[in-house]
């Protein structure tokens, strides 16, 4: 089985290689490759991840190539943890809203759109470079906006299902909680992706005893002090917001502070050089403690689940993924993407019956859902008036003051990335 890794010199494939390693025995990987343009980065990272596949005996081989279509010949499955522009794009997304009085983050708000915008068209000719060698070969899409990019490459007719580490994180934490193994949780996981609630929270299958009142009860300030949000807004709920959702419950808020602290960005870029000079030492040979403040807790496991149901089945039957809604929830078109528990094998993912959301969370969620439609359009279509028709749709934004003045900056700071512009 031969895996390709698009972005494979990102800080992050430590966690990845290390996942691979870990469960070889769920998804039995004889050949990675680990494709990036940043060569420099590459080296680092690639040297790292042969010392931990040899650390824990395995017998798989890494190659690191620049090529894509090199890297991606024969390939079975395709992971994409790409971003365009790197840390310094993602620093503009995460400042430039904020000088309009709006919230400046990586995948949703007027942020959001600029890393739609620059990354759709990239991975979509990516996608095609892959159909072109391999037209069998299953894309994983780990790159944010996951909804969006998923959507893209579903459209244009590619095999691929999104990823997100949001709802396994969510099933380990509440699984310490409960004292039970991992596996006996199952989440009524609802919504689209970085907009979700857990409806609930089931032991020992989908149709298993729902205990999340008695979570909630027990543990409902550590769940609400995980989430940044007050205690008894949670219990009012009833449900478990993704740490997502306080961007739309507590906007003003969050760009009061955001207005006086580094961004994301920046600490991350930070971190990102300590780890590449980790990386770099010939004795490392394990993913450093550093690399779980870096972000996507998890996601090897999701990854290596998904892909192993996805190529042999050998992965768990139910995994929450990103796919089309085929009228799992009945008030969005069949072609929107859902982020839910679906049942995955090698034909893909075929999502569950779901708990009717909420009119508080239905309504959200359609609102974001016709912002994702115009998003897409401008992301393939490009054009001013389209980035505009997003932007005064998005719920965090609603108001053509504001749409006009994160036009003009989102086209100024990402001229170089839009070919239209």
């Amino acid at each position: 089985m031969k895996l390709a890794v698009v972005g494979g010199g990102s800080t992050y494939t430590p966690e990845l290689i290390d996942g691979f390693a870990r469960l070889r025995d769920t998804l039995p990987v004889e050949e990675l490759v680990l494709v990036d343009p940043a060569a420099d980065r590459l080296e680092l990272v690639g040297g790292l991840a042969r010392r931990i596949f040899a650390k824990q005996d395995h017998a798989g081989k890494i190659t690191t190539t620049t090529d894509l279509d090199a890297g991606v010949a024969g390939a079975d499955a395709v992971l994409l943890q790409l971003r365009v522009g790197g840390q310094a794009a993602r620093n503009q997304d995460e400042t430039w809203p904020l000088e309009c009085g709006c919230v400046g983050q990586e995948t949703t708000g007027a942020g959001g759109l600029a890393k739609a915008l620059r990354t759709v068209p990239v991975v979509l000719d990516i996608a095609e470079r892959v159909r072109r060698t391999n037209p069998d070969a299953w894309i994983i899409d780990f790159t944010n906006p996951v909804g969006i990019v998923t959507r893209a490459l579903l459209q244009a007719g590619h095999k691929a299902v999104g990823l997100c580490n949001v709802a396994i994180g969510f099933q380990r934490k509440f699984a310490r909680l409960l004292d039970v193994n991992p596996s006996e949780v199952h989440l009524d996981h609802v919504g689209l992706n970085h907009l979700t609630w857990e409806l609930g929270v089931r032991l020992g299958g989908p149709d298993g005893e729902n205990v999340l009142p008695r979570l909630l009860a027990e543990h409902g300030d550590a769940i609400a002090d995980d989430l940044h949000m007050p205690r008894q807004i949670v219990d009012r709920l009833g449900v478990v917001p993704s740490y997502y959702l306080r961007y739309f419950y507590a906007h003003d808020e969050v760009v009061r502070e955001l207005g006086t602290k580094p961004s994301r960005a920046a600490e991350v870029a930070a971190m990102e050089k300590e780890l590449l000079a980790m990386y770099g030492d010939p004795a490392l040979d394990t993913k450093p403690e550093l690399l779980a403040k870096r972000g996507g807790a998890f996601y090897s496991e999701a990854a290596v689940d998904l892909a192993a149901s996805l190529l042999g089945g050998g992965g768990s039957p139910v995994q929450v993924v990103n796919t089309y809604n085929r009228g799992t929830l009945p008030f969005l078109p069949d072609d929107a993407v859902i982020e839910v528990q679906a049942r995955v094998g090698h034909d893909g993912a075929t999502p569950l019956a779901v708990p009717a959301p909420d009119p508080l969370y239905a309504g959200l969620i359609a609102h974001v859902t016709a912002y994702e439609d115009l998003a897409l359009e401008a992301a393939l279509r490009g054009g001013r008036d389209r980035v505009f028709k997003a932007l005064l749709s998005h719920p965090l934004i609603g108001q053509y003051e504001y749409a006009e003045q994160l036009t003009d900056r989102l086209i100024a700071h990402n001229r170089e990335h839009l070919a239209w512009a």
